[in-house]
């Protein structure tokens, strides 16, 4: 059994956090606008999700980490969402979020873009994931469903999620145009919340969609490095980054502050319809740019399996 911690965030109102984020986003973008809202329909286009929204008993865990992959790989190290639903009390949760596949199921290294409603006593799994990977043919993404071909719930090394009932409620919805500033709009996100609750980690979670532009994306190599990667060049010259077109449709876990559990602060993997997805960087066309996403704060963090031999390489 993996350990498994437990951490209860500081949870503000709706209200309150919409305001906090919309402050922040304005200093960073040029138009913002964010807003409680009903959280639409995530079972219809363009998000087609197995749950219809992200409220209901909403949590984070972090499993593993990169130092599982980094700088020697270490692929024992399998996991399983419905084991994770349990590990963090919500049997049948809906998990979104962004993690490695099991290299075990695959036999190669990729992208999973986790979207899963796990098993519960009456249900089985739903397993609704896309994976991202180099495509052996002409070395671009090659994103495809993952129950096209397995029908397990296992990952890989790491994984960052945001886990809930699935049910439909109340969200925060977030619109932000043109970007102004440095920041990336999950990092955005992150440190506004940072700044504003200090101490206070709050976490958050969801799904958006960069509706207009390209980005800045990543995938990893279907071999694992050989050779120890030591340094973020080392790891940044095995990565294969490319520009994807929108839209993509993310699913951003966001925790504000890490309260000493070596957490991964941000992680946002992404798909779309158009054959393309994996670990969002940054959008490249600031000046067009267009999101729209809906985020729900998370009430308690768990960390499972985390490593003892750690370091902060590769956490970008």
């Amino acid at each position: 059994m993996a350990k498994v911690e437990r951490f209860a965030f500081h949870v503000p109102s709706l209200e309150e956090l919409a305001g906090v984020l919309q402050k922040g986003l304005k200093e960073n973008f040029a138009d913002a606008q964010v807003s409680v809202v009903d959280c639409p329909d995530l079972t219809q286009e363009p998000f087609n999700f197995p749950a219809k929204g992200i409220c209901g008993k909403p949590r984070i865990a972090d499993v593993g980490g990169v130092p599982y992959l980094i700088p020697l790989v270490q692929k024992e190290k399998v996991y399983d969402l419905n084991t994770v639903a349990k590990d963090i009390e919500l049997p049948g949760a809906f998990i979104l979020g962004a993690g490695a596949v099991s290299s075990k199921v695959l036999g190669i290294n990729a992208e999973l873009i986790p979207i899963v409603q796990a098993k519960s006593e009456k249900k089985p799994a739903v397993n609704g994931s896309y994976v991202a990977q180099i495509n052996p043919a002409d070395k671009g993404c090659l994103l495809e469903k993952y129950s096209s071909k397995y029908t397990d719930c296992e990952f890989g090394l790491l994984a960052n999620l945001y886990a809930s009932e699935g049910q439909p409620g109340k969200v925060i919805e977030v619109k932000a145009n043109g970007r102004t500033g440095e920041l990336n709009f999950v990092s955005c996100l992150r440190q506004t919340l940072e700044k504003h609750y200090g101490e206070k980690p709050v976490g958050m979670g969801g799904t958006f969609i960069i509706q207009k532009g390209k980005a800045k994306i990543h995938i990893m190599p279907p071999e694992f490095s050989s050779c120890p990667l030591n340094t973020d060049e080392d790891v940044n010259n095995w990565l294969k980054f490319f520009e994807m077109k929108a839209p993509l449709i993310c699913q951003p876990v966001i925790v504000s502050r890490d309260p000493g559990f070596d957490l991964r602060v941000e992680h946002t993997h992404c798909f779309s319809h158009h054959g393309e997805g994996g670990h969002y960087h940054q959008d490249t066309s600031p000046d067009s740019v267009q999101y729209l996403g809906y985020f729900q704060p998370a009430e308690l963090l768990f960390r499972i399996d985390r490593p003892q031999e750690t370091h902060l390489v590769g956490r970008d």
